[in-house]
């Protein structure tokens, strides 16, 4: 478990695929156990080991926002309840940063959550993640201040994405959405 930047704020990661990993980092976080934490991704294909199967639709609108600021909210079969929460859904985002993705490439998929307790303002520094968490975090990446928003967090309705978040994303001209307050 570690603290990263992530393309939008600096995040507490772990292994999707450890349970125990990413309940320390529920316990850590002091997050909502019924709130599932997105999944940073390195390829849309990774989203086959979760069991999400795109529609022709879906790749298309995807190739128009990823890489990128958008955590898309999609059905996953039953069996993950320790990542899904219950929910049966999970949000995924590929990064932009390429640097990023080549890691995930390596690490797998990580849950990454903010890197702050539940309620509290996103760390934006190292030294703000520090302070959350101090020595319970095995390691640190420093890349400077983060002055980004959390990323947009929109879900398929049809052939449509509905933006239950706003946030650092910026759908394209001419994508269909529609936009909740």
């Amino acid at each position: 478990m570690g603290i990263i930047p992530t393309d939008t704020l600096y995040g507490i990661v772990a292994s999707a695929s450890s349970r125990s990993a990413v309940a320390r980092v529920y316990r850590l976080r002091r997050r909502d156990p019924k709130k599932p934490s997105i999944i940073l991704i390195s390829d849309q294909a990774d989203l086959g080991a979760f069991g999400v199967r795109l529609t022709p639709a879906q790749r298309d609108i995807l190739r128009r926002i990823w890489p990128g600021k958008f955590s898309v909210i999609f059905r996953v079969p039953s069996g993950r309840r320790y990542l899904d929460r219950g929910t049966g859904s999970l949000a995924f985002r590929l990064p932009r940063a390429l640097d990023l993705r080549r890691f995930l490439g390596i690490s797998g998929p990580l849950i990454a959550p903010s890197a702050n307790f539940e309620g509290d303002p996103p760390a934006l520094t190292v030294a703000e993640a520090r302070k959350y968490f101090g020595d319970k975090v095995d390691l640190y990446v420093d890349r400077g201040p983060k002055k980004g928003a959390p990323s947009t967090v929109v879900a398929f309705r049809g052939r449509r994405l509905e933006v239950l978040r706003a946030g650092a994303g910026r759908l394209p001209k001419g994508l269909e959405y529609v936009k909740l307050q």
